[in-house]
């Protein structure tokens, strides 16, 4: 095994180091922010997913659930202890401490696709309210960080949870292409 091939084994595996020589076990390979969500068993849903690549949750204030509710615990089976979660109080908290990572913005209104975009790693995804989506203080539709997931006219909207899965599994494809490379 190469060299190169020995380096992506161990960072599908989370055993990668980095440049001082310390573990990154512990360090996201993404962001999720849920600005103030609505149902508890998608946030379930969604630290669910984010246990399973690696990336951290954040919670903007105030949700409509408390973070030990029993739904979301239960969405979340027992993978729920191994997630990585933080909590900001509003969106000023938020951004202080996710400088200086690059953010996207989903929203069914954005003009650009997800399909378009180069994603890096440790880049932050913010998703809205299930009911309201991103208020206009945080969303531009024309930022050309401000992503859609193309759909038939048909449908509305996507579950949040599957939006976010979507989100973060083309997240990790372009992980592993940048790595062959």
């Amino acid at each position: 095994m190469t060299e190169k091939q020995q380096d992506r084994v161990q960072r599908e595996k989370g055993e990668r180091s980095r440049s001082d020589g310390q573990s990154i076990a512990n360090d996201p390979t993404a962001h999720v922010v849920l600005y103030q969500p609505e149902i508890a068993q998608n946030t379930g849903n969604i630290g669910r997913t984010c246990v399973a690549v690696g990336a951290k949750l954040w919670i903007v204030r105030p949700a409509a659930f408390r973070l030990d509710d029993k739904r979301l615990r239960r969405a979340g089976l027992d993978y729920w202890q191994h997630l990585m979660l933080e909590d900001a109080i509003n969106w000023d908290d938020l951004t202080h401490k996710l400088k200086p990572r690059r953010f996207f913005y989903f929203s069914r209104f954005a003009k650009q696709s997800i399909w378009d975009a180069s994603f890096e790693r440790e880049d932050v995804f913010v998703f809205g309210s299930e009911s309201s989506g991103l208020p206009d203080s945080i969303l531009d539709c024309d930022n050309p960080q401000s992503l859609r997931i193309p759909m038939r006219p048909e449908v509305r909207s996507l579950n949040l949870g599957n939006t976010a899965a979507i989100v973060l599994y083309e997240h990790q494809r372009q992980m592993r292409m940048q790595m062959e490379q």
